[in-house]
């Protein structure tokens, strides 16, 4: 039996509820019979064997060589199953999926992602504010940590609005789906999970320089206890500043938290 590594923050899920509001978040607004499915991190392959009937097709790339070889042995005779072996993070899918016309263009997204590389993840599958992903998913479902989770859901005026909400915000619509205590996996983690699903969408209101919308978004958080106008003070003089929350509409005290990502994409235009 191949059992969890630590050193890759290995937590395999057991609950059958979990998986079934994973299935369902999945399947949001269509069935899944039409879908192309990129799975991150199968590991034993409980969330794969309860997708492969119910999908078109299905991706997994897996890092672990003998999680790998459990997989191959157990799901490796699907005609649409397709495992890679791999650091998704590093990995380049289409070239690796050119002779495999059936796996191409993954239309959505469903994982069970470790703790420790949430963020870089995430960033992968959305792209950035200066860089979104040129061919968005229609549809991302994760399995992350709960207060990860509790941020990128998070309200303007609230302590977990931070700077990764506005980032990821930018770029779709996120929605909590459940919370997944953690009794939920083997081994059971030190902190509760959630499940949650990102809807890559076009920007109404796009900023008209977003690698400029990047930067101020990283000084405005940088020390969220100070006031906006502070913290941005090493591009922008106070004054101007508050000048511009003025013309916004915006408390001239107000702090990073404070601004909708609309507030924030409407003071970056107006620099």
């Amino acid at each position: 039996m191949v059992k969890p590594r630590r050193n890759l923050a290995q937590h395999w899920l057991k609950s059958e509820k979990a998986l079934d509001e994973i299935i369902q978040a999945a399947s949001f607004e269509n069935s899944l019979n039409e879908a192309r499915i990129l799975e991150i991190g199968p590991g034993t392959g409980i969330l794969t064997r309860r997708l492969l009937p119910l999908v078109q097709s299905l991706v997994a790339v897996e890092i672990d060589q003998d999680l790998c070889k459990l997989l191959a042995n157990n799901l490796g005779k699907k005609e649409n199953f397709l495992l890679l072996q791999g650091d998704f993070l590093s990995l380049d899918l289409p070239p690796l999926l050119v002779d495999f016309p059936q796996f191409q263009n993954p239309s959505r997204v469903v994982a069970n992602i470790p703790y420790n590389i949430t963020g870089p993840i995430i960033e992968k599958l959305l792209g950035k504010i200066s860089c979104p992903n040129p061919q968005p998913y229609e549809l991302i479902v994760l399995l992350i940590q709960k207060e990860v989770a509790q941020r990128l859901v998070a309200k303007p005026g609230t302590k977990a609005f931070g700077a990764l909400t506005v980032r990821v915000q930018y770029l779709a619509e996120c929605h909590m789906v459940s919370i997944v205590p953690a009794k939920a996996f083997y081994p059971a983690p030190k902190v509760d999970s959630a499940i949650i699903s990102l809807r890559p969408r076009n920007i109404e209101i796009p900023a008209n320089n977003p690698k400029q919308l990047e930067t101020i978004v990283k000084l405005g958080f940088g020390a969220k206890r100070k006031m906006l106008r502070n913290n941005l003070q090493s591009i922008i003089e106070r004054d101007r500043t508050t000048e511009l929350l003025e013309q916004l509409h915006i408390n001239p005290q107000a702090r990073a938290e404070d601004l909708s990502v609309q507030q924030w994409i409407a003071l970056s235009n107006h620099l």
